[in-house]
């Protein structure tokens, strides 16, 4: 998977960037888990989820709203 590029996540709106994020987070924590299991393929997915998750974070604080 690619990472999320700022300016697409700044053309959403405030809801569905909030909804994202929140997604986002879940599955950055699910995905953590299966690591700490070493049932995960994938562990550059890690890497690109934590930095999506922070990238929305930036934005989201740009327009003042919390999460």
């Amino acid at each position: 998977m690619k990472a999320r590029k700022a300016k697409d996540l700044r053309e959403l709106s405030n809801e569905e960037l909030l909804n994202l994020c929140k997604e986002s987070i879940d599955t950055l924590a699910q995905q953590r888990f299966q690591n700490e299991l070493k049932q995960l393929q994938d562990t550059a997915y890690l890497k690109i989820l934590k930095a999506d998750v922070a990238r929305m974070k930036t934005i989201l604080n740009e327009k003042n709203i919390t999460i």
